[in-house]
């Protein structure tokens, strides 16, 4: 089955209908599908249909109203069971004015298609759709069982999408490929762990008039505490001796790549106060102030572990430490894939053949969908197109040239996989 024909064969078949792929990426960003609020249901209802087009039987779940994921499985032949999953939700666009160019526009300019979610992850949404049904036309019996999975809730950490799907057991499988946004030559087979807080802040209400003198002003303590959690960043890390030489080539390659100033993220706990909620009027004195605080861990670090340090920290560096409440959102711990097994064997040599370059394998700052599948047991690792200076940024994009070879890829990779596992 693995011949080069039959690449070749998906690579010109991809390009003859490349404008069907632009066309899905472009429906996709201009269907808004932002997460807060999270509701998927207007973009859950076209990929339904595109699935049925082309012969998929999807299977809508919503475990809560609106929040909405979609599976569809065909069977195949004695090769292992691959899962490509994609999630549907999108960062908010923020404030139009921001923007050179309509958020949701969904266009084409310069070779690029434009729009919130055009890297993270529509795009990769649209050429693993593509891919997916590319795959059955090449060979109409797959070698191997194929399921799509279309989540809904990965932007605020997964409990309603991918995790949830996977704790009631309606995704079983032995790899999966998600289409989160990558460098070219580089799938991300780990991820950083996560952890969100929660502080809140008591303070004592008062007139306005009155301050400094009168009330205890919860949001000028909480600038203390803002302050203090910059030293985050600088707690001691030890990382597991199994993950420290795919660290040590993950660094050199961002050295390499140009991205070096992100490098020490990798083995340091980063920080971001993303939201602070305050006060109620100009001319009262705040009797409280919540902040919440996002954290991602690197192998080694457990997000108890930070819950404890923040407390610490906080109680030994900000005065009347003890108004000051840190509780746990939600966390989890950093995950990898190693690089032998036999999906991200299948991805590179997908990736080699396509884009004519040896790629590499590394890890990501960032957290994702890619653990809740690692916790189930299943292979994981991440590819997809990208502009990724502009994931979660203003004028988000994605090249055209790069959405092609992303579905070749994801193609050529499934083949792949099927002959090995066969």
């Amino acid at each position: 089955m693995w011949r080069h024909d039959i690449v070749h064969r998906v690579r010109g078949t991809v390009a003859q209908r490349q404008g069907e792929l632009v066309d899905l990426a472009q429906r996709l960003i201009r269907i808004r599908s932002e997460n807060p609020p999270g509701d998927t249901t207007e973009i859950s209802t076209f990929v339904v249909d595109y699935l049925r087009a082309h012969d998929w039987d999807p299977h809508w779940h919503e475990p809560s109203r609106g929040a909405v994921s979609l599976v569809a499985t065909t069977a195949g032949g004695q090769g292992g069971h691959v899962i490509l999953c994609g999630h549907s939700d999108t960062v908010p666009a923020g404030n139009p004015s921001g923007w050179s160019f309509p958020p949701f526009c969904g266009d084409v300019v310069d070779g690029e298609v434009r729009g919130r979610g055009a890297s993270d992850m529509k795009g990769g949404l649209a050429a693993m759709l593509f891919a997916s049904t590319l795959v059955r036309e090449v060979i109409p019996t797959l070698p191997g069982p194929l399921t799509v999975a279309i989540v809904g809730d990965e932007e605020t950490g997964g409990a309603e999408g991918a995790a949830w799907l996977l704790e009631q057991g309606l995704i079983r499988g032995d790899a999966c490929l998600i289409g989160e946004p990558s460098p070219p030559l580089n799938p991300t087979v780990g991820q950083k762990g996560s952890c969100w807080l929660e502080i809140t802040v008591a303070g004592k209400a008062a007139h306005g008039s009155t301050a400094p003198l009168g009330g205890d002003n919860a949001i000028v303590t909480a600038s203390r505490v803002v302050l203090a959690l910059q030293d985050v960043w600088h707690l001691e890390v030890w990382l597991p001796p199994d993950v420290e030489p795919l660290v040590r080539s993950s660094a050199e390659w961002m050295m390499r790549a140009g991205e070096g100033r992100y490098a020490q993220l990798l083995d340091h706990i980063s920080v971001n106060v993303g939201v602070i909620q305050g006060g109620r009027k100009i001319n009262m004195v705040p009797d409280q102030c919540v902040l919440h605080v996002d954290c991602r861990l690197p192998f080694g670090v457990e997000p108890a572990d930070l819950l404890r340090r923040v407390r610490a920290l906080v109680a030994g560096r900000v005065p009347g430490g003890d108004r000051v409440e840190v509780r746990l959102l939600r966390g989890g711990t950093a995950s990898f894939t190693a690089p032998e097994e036999l999906i991200v064997q299948a991805v590179l040599e997908g990736i080699r053949l396509v884009k004519g370059a040896e790629a590499q394998p590394i890890l990501q700052w960032a957290s994702s969908d890619a653990r809740h599948f690692r916790r189930f047991g299943i292979p994981t690792l991440q590819y997809g197109p990208a502009h990724l200076e502009t994931i979660h940024a203003v004028d988000e994009r994605v090249a055209i040239a790069d959405l092609v070879d992303a579905a070749c890829v994801y193609a050529t990779a499934l083949l792949r996989y099927w002959e090995l596992t066969a």
